[in-house]
């Protein structure tokens, strides 16, 4: 037993010094940084989608890719015409995380905000431009288009692909 103890404290040690570093925002990356980021994000939006579709397989309601590299439960959602710059929206949407645990409490909601002017999740902000007054849609966002490398700094973690219940209001 304390070999097997060993030999996975020694096995994480190992790991953790291939590790690397990751400066804070707003360093500055050499190209060999920015290479390494880049392989890392590749492998893990890759990992994520499989994830996902597996996930997607397991469900009584099928869910649809986009464009945009998430899926929405709604057939030809990105097909449909596109709300303009400048429009107003108002909208509101739940986050949960793949066990379909609720992350926060209350919606995040906006009012009347302005496409072009305001500061969304790149899936949140491209499902808006598709839906229609009044819908309700269902989105599953990999990591690189919610909260990505560094979460939202409160119940987020980096990295974690997230399910997100979104209506037009």
């Amino acid at each position: 037993m304390k070999k097997i103890l060993f030999i996975s404290v020694l096995g994480l040690l190992s790991c953790n010094r291939n590790t690397p570093a990751h400066p804070p925002l707003g360093g500055v990356l050499d190209q060999k940084d920015l290479d390494i980021s880049k392989t890392r994000m590749k492998n893990l939006n890759a990992s994520e989608r499989m994830h996902i579709q597996e996930w997607i397989n397991g469900q009584p309601v099928k869910f649809y890719p986009t464009q945009l590299n998430y899926w929405v439960n709604t057939e030809g959602f990105d097909k449909r015409e596109r709300r303009p710059d400048n429009s107003l929206i108002s909208y509101s949407y739940d986050l949960y995380d793949f066990d379909q645990t609720k992350i926060y409490d209350q919606p995040i909601e906006r009012r009347d905000a302005k496409f072009g002017h305001f500061d969304e999740l790149k899936a949140v902000e491209n499902a808006l431009r598709f839906i229609h007054n009044g819908e309700e849609v269902t989105i599953l966002v990999p990591s690189s288009l919610a909260y990505g490398t560094y979460g939202d700094e409160k119940k987020i973690e980096n990295d974690i692909p997230l399910i997100i219940k979104l209506k037009a209001l």
